[in-house]
């Protein structure tokens, strides 16, 4: 048995792939149940380390270590399922619990994908296992606490690693940057009803699930029981706000927000520099993960795929990426041949069970450079998806098919793949996904985004807030987020550039601004009500003044409503998102002087940002709050379940 300087064990992994025998101990055991000792003695690290758990040391260490190996398996979609409670140092007299893996009652689903199909189905797989991983520890609460229904599908289904065993190549696919900021960002999940819908909402804080709720008149939050629980603070933080004191200082600084501009790189206007570098520097290689991650997903391609042919070229493309020249190639082949040896292995002794998870044609591997492996231990089982989480991969599939987080030709793709993995999942099974902030983005997006890229003016329908649809051709600039709509900033002074068949769509306003005492020829025009727009080369550049984006939202307030709020504490980062506002010091805290054009957006606001304001005016609007947060508190006490 190893000790350590300090007489303490120390952890024995020669080869470095315990976790990986675990795994095979566990499989060719299947359905047997198998005791701790039974485990600790068939895995030869644990063995070597911990010997027979003659003494309580011994059980205690190797629980330790055990626990954090099962941790990292499940990471990786191979969950391990136990039985009696887990063996505690503290307790003398206790019996050894007993594991197995949990393979599910229900067969797994084994699909075919094209290549083409892998960019959208690893997109996918990002959402989905984000989805799944964030919600894991409230599974438990959904099943206690839910005042309403409990959702169709649960929120914590069998992460799919199993998928690479059928689309082999995932894993070295490339994530959008612009995809995996937002999923990452937003890094709690809940279930919301929404109008009878459950949705599995993804969220980055409770600031931000508290603003998606009040945005959808009717919904409540269904579970965890810790984010209902947050919301509830904040609307009895909301319920005892002050009336605000409205003066203004000459001391104070207005607020600048970014926007998506000829410039900008992507669609969100909330980038923090430090997130982004490490996003950055998180997709800056393929999504294969760990050596032990790659070669279990190595180990169930392989076991899905027992008889068939492989080039070492050919699985390195696949499970390490594409090589940039021959000498890359040269390592990538060489890692592989590696993988195949270590799951090749057997132990010193040649007869630890565990060790070895397949057979291999060496005479064809060393002739040929070819890998066929038979005799799996029984991990077939693993390969392919679950239903359950086929049904979480369907629904996030859909939902990338509608998002403008995928980039615009991957779209349709999503949409024809999204048909495919339909006909493998029961009607009704599908569930309701939702990024917090992403469901409202519109339709015209796009468009607008790539003529400002491109310089290019827009022909579009515009229907304003009266209702009346006009046809129009502009030089959009920028498009920025107010009060959580998205506006776009055009240029309509484009006479000049215009093609003689579109000149009757031009519309140089020059009646004045009452908030700025100026001529539109700016517009502040909503997305939302942009239909049928499409690209048209200028005769000549367009020369687009550069106006901040505080100064371009007042086009949109001729009837706007001075807010003003005071908050606990200075600094604040969702001050940062109210472009064109003006913050003075107060107090602790601060107070923030803006225009108002959405009653309820505000409403909305202040009780979302609860924790952190104190008070509010005019009176109009603090009654406006208080009553809401009244009402959405009576409503949460007559939804809660009896005791």
């Amino acid at each position: 048995m190893a000790e350590g300087s300090n007489g303490r064990r120390r952890f024995s992994d020669k080869w470095g792939k315990h976790e990986l025998d675990v795994l095979a101990v566990l499989s060719s055991a299947f359905p047997q149940w198998l005791t701790s000792r039974q485990i600790a003695q068939r895995v030869k690290a644990y063995a070597d380390s911990y010997g027979e758990l003659a003494d309580q040391a011994a059980k205690a260490a190797f629980a330790k270590q055990f626990q954090r190996d099962r941790a990292k398996l499940a990471a990786m979609g191979i969950a391990i399922e136990s039985r009696q409670p887990e063996y505690s140092s503290k307790s003398e007299g206790q019996d050894f619990a007993s594991y197995r893996l949990q393979l599910g009652d229900e067969p797994r689903i084994r699909l075919r994908f094209a290549q083409e199909d892998l960019p959208i189905l690893a997109a996918a797989n990002y959402l989905a296992r984000s989805m799944s991983i964030s919600s894991a520890p409230s599974q438990q609460q959904v099943q206690q606490h839910a005042s309403r229904t409990a959702p169709r599908v649960p929120q914590t289904p069998i992460p799919g690693l199993g998928l690479d065993s059928i689309a082999p190549g995932l894993g070295t696919q490339a994530i959008p940057d612009a995809l995996v900021k937002v999923i990452d960002s937003r890094r709690f999940a809940a279930t919301v009803d929404v109008d009878g819908e459950l949705l599995n909402v993804a969220y980055t804080d409770s600031d931000d699930l508290a603003m998606f709720v009040l945005q959808h008149p009717g919904a409540a939050i269904v579970s965890p029981q810790e984010a209902v629980d947050a919301f509830h603070r904040r609307l009895n933080a909301a319920s005892q706000f002050q009336l605000a004191d409205e003066s203004a200082s000459p001391a104070s600084a207005t607020v600048v927000s970014p926007s998506i501009s000829r410039q900008s790189e992507d669609n969100d206007n909330e980038e923090d520099p430090e997130e982004m570098a490490a996003h950055q520097k998180k997709n800056a290689s393929f999504q294969t993960g760990s050596e032990v991650d790659r070669r279990l997903r190595l180990m169930l391609f392989l076991s899905a795929h027992l008889g068939e042919e492989f080039s070492l070229e050919e699985l390195a493309e696949r499970f390490i990426g594409k090589p940039k020249n021959n000498d890359e190639r040269r390592k990538h082949v060489a890692t592989i041949h590696k993988d195949i040896n270590t799951l090749t292995t057997v132990s010193d002794d040649g007869e630890m069970a565990g060790s070895q998870f397949f057979d291999i044609d060496w005479s064809l591997l060393d002739a040929e450079g070819i890998v066929s492996a038979t005799n799996s231990l029984g991990l077939e089982r693993l390969a392919g998806i679950s239903p359950q989480y086929l049904s979480m991969l369907t629904a996030s599939v859909s939902y990338l098919a509608h998002s403008p987080l995928l980039p615009e030709e991957q779209r349709a793709k999503a949409a024809s793949l999204n048909k495919r993995l339909r006909q493998h999942v029961e009607p009704g099974e599908i569930p309701w996904l939702s990024l917090t902030g992403y469901e409202v983005e519109p339709h015209s997006f796009s468009v607008v985004k790539r003529a400002i890229s491109t310089d290019s003016l827009l022909d579009m329908e515009y229907t304003d807030g009266a209702g009346r649809t006009r046809r129009k051709l502009v030089a959009p600039a920028k498009i920025f987020v107010d009060e959580g709509a998205y506006y776009t900033a055009v240029w309509t002074d484009v006479a000049d550039a215009a093609p003689k068949d579109k000149l009757k769509y031009v519309k140089k306003d020059m009646t004045i601004n009452k908030a700025t005492g100026e001529p539109r020829i700016w517009q502040t025009l909503r997305l939302a009500r942009i239909e049928h727009a499409e690209l048209v080369k200028p005769t000549q550049k367009v020369d687009i003044p550069d106006v901040p984006v505080s100064e371009l939202r007042k086009w949109n307030f001729d009837n706007g409503t001075p807010a003003v709020f005071i908050t606990d504490q200075p600094h604040l980062p969702f001050i940062k998102t109210l472009s064109g506002a003006t913050v003075e010091s107060c107090g602790a805290g601060e107070k923030v002087h803006l225009t108002v054009s959405s009653d309820s957006w505000f409403v909305a606001f202040c009780i979302s940002h609860a924790r952190h304001i104190l008070a509010v005016a005019p009176e109009t609007l603090r009654t406006m709050i208080v009553a809401r947060a009244q009402r959405e508190l009576s409503v949460g006490q007559h939804d809660e379940p009896q005791q």
